[in-house]
């Protein structure tokens, strides 16, 4: 797959996975925690930021019963409602400038999840360098359309959707005119397991749609992220906070900062892992050969002393014929005197 750039970050096989800080509503309503969070993304290694761009009103109407109301004792916002949730957690537009200019100031990547058509036109206003589609949205395919218009990078979350529908959300980004396409495999729960995870899934994405394919992870901890690293995933998100404790709308299932330190080495680490299909020694590991074992002289032996099992061993270091010729000493006669410790070789016999 071609490697894909934004903002000078470059996105393939040949590069350490990408690794995106998702803010969501941890910034708890305050612009000066927001850009802290920021700061602390960028301290991390983190190489990108994202937000997401929508309202309450652009997102749900203002009812509070029936199926606009959680009623799921499993959810981490049981009880409220889904406009009520949104004004939670949304990030106030004004505050997307300077979000994304500290973000540039520290070398990341800012950007977001736009929602509706207007959350695109005014992400496009202040030059988002790239996109994000939410699991949620993944089948609002004008949205898609708009998003691929742009003519800019697209990542786009497929959580619960079918093959048929990642299908028909690939379609509609390419007819209309979107070029650069990451698709992430997504569990939409929060928190998520690691037996939901089901990151085989990644490199048969790879092979149906012919793109780059990452995470976007919800599982506590950077296990599940590491492992996708193996299977070909070329960009991790995880949600990210200064302190789970401060609470937050996706604090229960956020990484603190040196949770993502940890995730940013571990997943680089886990990428240098990969290297390529390789079979006997490295260059880095001739050394090692000595150390494997080989045929020795193990009791002094006289010319014309038979070999024996008594006064020949395979042992450590490996100066000597290799182990699967013993049977080609063994009943043969001493060439001539032999001292304890030296390696055989066939001017031996």
């Amino acid at each position: 797959m071609q490697e894909i750039v934004i903002q000078g970050h470059k996105i393939g096989s040949q590069h350490p996975p990408l690794v995106v800080a998702e803010m969501s509503g941890n910034h708890n309503h305050s612009l000066e925690r927001a850009l802290a969070i920021v700061e602390a993304a960028a301290k991390s290694g983190a190489h990108a930021l994202k937000l997401q761009t929508y309202t309450a009103d652009t997102m749900t109407i203002n009812l509070d019963t029936g199926e606009f109301l959680i009623d799921d004792p499993q959810s981490l916002w049981q009880g409220n409602s889904l406009y009520q949730l949104y004004q939670k957690a949304h990030t106030p537009w004004e505050w997307h400038e300077p979000i994304f200019k500290r973000c540039r100031e520290l070398g990341m990547i800012g950007f977001s999840s736009p929602f509706d058509p207007s959350a695109v036109d005014f992400l496009e206003a202040i030059n988002v360098p790239c996109y994000k589609i939410a699991s949620f949205e993944n089948i609002d395919l004008a949205l898609i359309q708009k998003v691929a218009s742009t003519g800019k990078p697209t990542i786009i979350s497929t959580g619960m959707a079918t093959i048929a529908e990642m299908d028909e959300m690939v379609c509609a980004f390419r007819n209309a005119g979107g070029r650069d396409l990451i698709l992430l495999k997504c569990t939409s729960t929060y928190p998520s397991l690691p037996t939901n995870s089901n990151l085989l899934t990644i490199p048969h994405l790879r092979e149906l749609f012919g793109v780059q394919v990452g995470l976007s992870d919800h599982t506590l901890g950077i296990g599940v992220a590491v492992a996708s690293v193996a299977l070909g995933a070329t960009l991790i998100e995880k949600h990210f906070t200064l302190s789970r404790a401060d609470g937050g709308v996706d604090a229960a299932f956020s990484l603190e900062v040196a949770e993502m330190q940890q995730l940013v080495s571990e997943s680089e680490r886990a990428w240098q892992a990969l290297g390529q299909v390789v079979y006997g020694s490295l260059a880095a590991e001739q050394g090692s050969r000595v150390f494997r074992r080989s045929l020795y002289v193990t009791e002094d032996i006289k010319a014309g002393e038979t070999f024996t099992t008594q006064n020949i061993r395979s042992i450590r270091p490996g100066y000597g014929l290799a182990p699967k010729h013993i049977d080609q000493f063994l009943g043969k006669t001493a060439a001539c005197n032999i001292a304890r410790g030296t390696p055989l070789n066939w001017d031996l016999i």
